[in-house]
């Protein structure tokens, strides 16, 4: 594996016969931004008729405003071969999903991400963990010629879900200047945040009434939970998507240092959204024990079908660390 660098982004897309793009299961705004953002770049320095394809799991309609959504693929039994392959936003190669076989088919493969859970892998790989999204480092990658207003609705997209409209730690002065080239080349920047980050559907209203009266607590609490079984999921109509930012509202509760959303996946396992609203508490090291992955204040995993034993394991680790970091800090005065 070898340091992906700008030059050598640039001159494997050019020379490249054929291109996916791929991102992690579920979704979010970020791996959506970044492979749209890639996949409009790579047809404006290329062509319209550049042999590019995006490989994602379905799509919340609240991403249609991007270009090229509609051509996004959701079938992993196409079986094509490429020449590149281009990952976004995926800290380890098995949340590829059901579209890992492209990665593995393809001649050159590359890796753009921020998740400092990810130690790299591929042919060529660039991650940044400082940076607030991975659409941040994909933006560094870029020539400037080519960064139209199309590829910065998709970039600013990215930036506003990973750091939550810019309110998150992760927020740096870089993300900054590169939100305000994205307004520069005039996006309805406004409407990218009111139809994609606010704007709920009646359905994921509903998910949102049963999440908030059947929240929990835990550790006298500091952790606060919601857990959604398969029986009122199905009451509900909910699909995976109308989860999607639920984990957002249960953090948002005051004293909470910890929230955590659980519900019934398709595939029988539960899905666990993290949360962490204190530096004394890292919620990818659980999720990292679990196959998940993430960063310090955010992260998620599969789990095992049991609620109450899962929020075992994450009580007892949430006490763990704010008993270590208490510990580490009374040594540190103690010197």
């Amino acid at each position: 594996m070898e340091l992906l660098t700008k030059e050598i982004f640039n001159s494997s897309i050019r020379a490249a016969e054929s291109i996916c793009l791929l991102g992690h299961v579920s979704p979010d705004g970020d791996c959506t931004g970044s492979c749209l953002a890639a996949f409009n770049y790579i047809r404006r320095i290329k062509g319209e008729d550049a042999i590019v394809q995006v490989y994602l799991e379905e799509l919340g309609p609240k991403f249609a405003f991007m270009k090229g959504s509609d051509a996004v693929s959701t079938d992993p039994s196409e079986g094509k071969h490429y020449s590149l392959a281009v990952v976004c936003d995926c800290a380890d190669i098995s949340r590829l999903g059901r579209f890992e076989r492209y990665y593995k088919n393809s001649d050159i493969t590359m890796l753009v991400d921020h998740h400092f859970t990810n130690s790299g892998y591929g042919d060529y790989a660039l991650v940044k963990g400082e940076a607030s999204s991975c659409c941040e480092v994909l933006f560094g990658l870029m020539e400037e010629e080519y960064f139209d207003r199309d590829i910065a609705s998709c970039i600013y997209t990215g930036l506003i879900h990973d750091t939550g409209v810019f309110r998150y730690s992760s927020t740096s002065e870089e993300t900054m200047r590169i939100a305000g080239r994205c307004i520069s080349k005039g996006i309805d920047f406004g409407k990218i945040v009111e139809d994609s980050f606010f704007s709920m559907t009646l359905e994921q209203k509903k998910v949102l009434g049963y999440i908030l009266g059947n929240i929990r607590t835990r550790a006298q609490g500091r952790i606060v939970y919601s857990c959604m079984s398969a029986e009122d999921r199905a009451a509900l109509n909910a699909e995976g998507m109308d989860m999607d930012g639920m984990i957002d509202q249960i953090r948002t509760t005051s004293g909470a240092m910890e929230a955590v959303f659980m519900y019934i996946a398709k595939d029988g396992r539960i899905k666990a959204s993290l949360r962490s609203n204190s530096e004394l508490i890292d919620v990818s090291r659980i999720c990292s024990a679990h196959g998940g992955g993430g960063h310090k204040k955010a992260a998620g995993c599969f789990m095992s079908p049991d609620f109450e034993r899962n929020m075992d394991i994450i009580e007892a680790d949430f006490l763990e660390q704010v008993l270590n970091s208490h510990e580490q800090i009374n040594n540190a005065i103690s010197l």
